[in-house]
């Protein structure tokens, strides 16, 4: 079987290369198709092949003038992406979702729906995204949260909704080479709290200040916000952290936490249990799910301060609680949550749509 993934943008390289690696092993014969990732290097091709067809003259760009270049590159590389041969096209993201609706292949077409709806939508977007979705073959969410959201929220037909569970970004866990921690963290003494990920407001960046946990608290990723003032004990790394400098953050932390105000599920949460590490999160869409199924997470109520300082506080002085939730996330990143099993359920949807 022959299968295309499809990222664009490379919005999330760690995806795409993790699963069409898993699908590689199992017996698919894999091409990403995708864009030079600008922030950093990736994960090598692992047993699959590598076509970067998209914005090839913009990824040499920054500020506006790449936003015009890319745009103007868009259509004709989507045509181009029509003129290649596959079994199943699985997309990841869809870049300009008015316009594409109109540069689909014509062949089996798959998609992920890592954002059921977009976050932060420009106008016409959640319009062409209900379409979009309708015209797939099936599509994947996360979560059962997501697959209702897809039913009710997009109106997929049911019968074309699978939900397949992130997997653990246990790639990471095992890197050729690590960075250190930046000196002024390395000095850190005592627990550590940490929030990674790209910096937006739905995150709840504003709910961890206000909770002002004794402890040091690492506040880590690319802002796409204004930056919140902090307090002594906070510490703010404003930038792309590459693979190589990830690990040493999460070694490090005692407790990862994501306190987002909406979500289907997180690439970072898939980070922290590969890394084994207690996770205190919001009780909501796919969080709840793997702390209701796997009992590998702590929840607390979105939105509440209050709640987050007392779960993390009760983790940071319990310490047979943390290896308990620290052997729950190793359990579920070696079976449910791991790649080789998300590859298996994706090739039973692919034989289905063909």
């Amino acid at each position: 079987m022959r299968v295309q993934i499809v990222d664009p943008s490379a919005f999330t390289p760690p995806y795409d290369r993790s699963l069409a690696a898993a699908l590689a092993r199992a017996g698919a014969d894999v091409e990403l198709v995708t864009s030079r990732f600008v922030y950093g290097p990736v994960p090598p091709a692992d047993g699959y092949a590598v076509n970067e067809l998209f914005y090839r003259r913009s990824a040499r760009l920054r500020g506006r003038a790449r936003f015009a270049v890319k745009l103007a590159e868009h259509v004709p590389d989507m045509l181009r992406l029509r003129r290649e041969r596959a079994d199943v096209v699985h997309f990841q993201w869809l870049t300009v979702q008015p316009v594409d609706l109109a540069l689909l292949p014509r062949r089996p077409r798959v998609l992920t729906a890592h954002d059921v709806i977009p976050r932060e939508p420009r106008l016409g977007q959640v319009a062409a995204t209900r379409r979009l979705v309708r015209r797939m073959d099936a599509v994947i969410a996360h979560s059962r949260h997501g697959a209702a959201r897809l039913r009710s929220e997009l109106g997929v037909d049911p019968g074309r909704i699978h939900v397949i569970p992130h997997p653990a970004f246990d790639y990471l866990t095992k890197l050729p080479h690590e960075e250190p921690l930046p000196a002024e963290l390395d000095a850190t003494e005592g627990p550590v709290v940490l929030f990674f990920g790209l910096l937006r407001p739905y995150k709840g960046i504003d709910v961890l200040l206000d909770a002002d946990i004794d402890a040091s608290v690492w506040i880590v990723g690319h802002p796409r916000m204004p930056l919140p003032r902090t307090g002594p004990r906070v510490h703010v790394v404003p930038r792309f952290v590459t693979d190589a400098e990830l690990p040493a953050y999460f070694r490090r932390a005692d407790v990862v936490v994501l306190p987002y105000r909406e979500i289907d599920q997180s690439g970072v949460l898939a980070t922290a249990l590969a890394f084994g590490k207690p996770v205190v999160a919001s009780a909501i869409g796919g969080f709840q799910e793997l702390a209701d199924d796997y009992g590998a997470i702590r929840t607390v109520r979105p939105g509440d301060p209050a709640a987050l300082r007392a779960a993390v506080t009760e983790l940071l002085t319990d310490r047979r609680e943390r290896e308990r939730l620290a052997a729950a996330a190793a359990r579920a990143a070696a079976g449910p949550l791991s790649w080789d099993e998300a590859a298996r359920r994706t090739l039973a949807v692919y034989e289905g749509v063909l």
